[in-house]
């Protein structure tokens, strides 16, 4: 068999995968409608219009990273009619005005956002059963503080039990503390006084597993259906009942209650010192003349004589100041858990 001689006619070229040069215009979407996020579920989101149309949307692929959360404002492309089997597509995340976010390991400090555009922070709490615990609360309130969010206190099961004397104090921060007993003859009262508290306003309900936010939200909107569970005697936990946020209409009212997951931990590492401070408008100008390494728990801190003017405690003053220094105690430590 004889050799072949190759020339520059047997070379093949290879052609550019584009013959077209890539444009980095994006379209302006400028026919998106504006809706609000009620739930997030396996990479499909729900969403409903100013006009009340519920429809079905995935996340463009342009949104890249950006999570999609509860409670965000979001622009719709696509087929947004509601009809079944449509899906749109969310192409804009809108600027949020606050979000609830917890650190889901401190040693990484990987932080994730629960919901977002929130008025009210309701933290609720059983009197017993499971017994509340002072270190979640306060790492929820560092979490309003920091946000800018109304915190308010829901103590559930007050019939059950006797209030822990510790959870008046939150009155002190100015967080409006309300007692619910569901099962009693109070009732109706209850409901009036916390749909109240609801009326208006977006808010999410937080705590532990077991508290009774399903429970409150049915009977607050009983369409809703939530999941109830019972306390597990043995290790005084709730079973998780609700496995996503979801946000819902409140009957009689234009407000919003996003309900959540149990949480049984809460890290708070993603929330600077600084803004922890801040938060306390009438501590954050005297914090500021402590020395730059100042930890505000030293002896020579300069709260100490806010709080003691003329050497003369003040009690209103050491309160606010013992509930700062225990928000800050709170960000130092790891992500609380319920046992502790």
């Amino acid at each position: 068999m004889s050799s072949r001689e190759y020339d520059e006619s047997d070379a093949r070229v290879r052609p550019s995968r584009s013959t077209r040069p890539r444009s980095k215009d994006r379209p302006a979407h400028k026919s998106a409608i504006t809706a609000l996020v009620t739930t997030v579920d396996r990479g499909r989101q729900t969403c409903i219009t100013a006009d009340n149309v519920v429809i079905t949307a995935m996340r463009a692929r342009e949104l890249g990273p950006k999570s999609v959360v509860v409670g965000d404002q979001v622009s719709l492309v696509g087929d947004v009619t509601g009809n079944p089997g449509t899906l749109a597509r969310i192409v804009n995340v809108n600027e949020r005005r606050n979000s609830l976010s917890r650190t889901v390991d401190d040693s990484a400090q990987v932080e994730r956002t629960i919901v977002a555009n929130i008025d009210q922070l309701v933290i609720v709490v059983a009197a017993v059963n499971p017994e509340p615990r002072r270190g979640l609360i306060d790492r929820f309130l560092v979490s309003a503080f920091t946000e800018g969010i109304t915190p308010k206190l829901v103590i559930t099961k007050t019939d059950l039990g006797e209030v822990p004397s510790f959870l008046g104090e939150y009155a002190k921060l100015g967080v409006e503390i309300l007692h619910t007993a569901i099962k009693s003859d109070s009732q109706e009262k209850d409901l009036d006084a916390l749909h109240a508290m609801l009326s208006g306003k977006t808010s999410v309900l937080v705590g532990h597993s077991g508290v009774g936010k399903s429970t409150l939200i049915n009977a607050l909107v009983p369409a809703a259906q939530r999941l109830t569970g019972d306390v597990n005697s043995a290790t005084g936990r709730g079973r998780h009942t609700s496995s996503s946020a979801i946000a819902l209409p409140l009957a009689g009212s234009d407000g919003w209650i996003i309900d959540t997951p149990g949480i049984r931990a809460f890290g708070l590492s993603h929330i600077d010192v600084n803004r922890i401070v801040d938060a306390f408008t009438d501590l954050s100008l005297v914090a500021a003349t402590c020395l730059s390494n100042c930890s505000h728990a030293e002896d020579s801190c300069k709260l100490d004589a806010w709080a003691a003017p003329n050497g003369i405690p003040d009690l209103e003053r050491s309160a606010r100041l013992a509930s700062l220094r225990s928000l800050l105690t709170v960000k130092d430590q790891a992500v609380l858990t319920q046992e502790d």
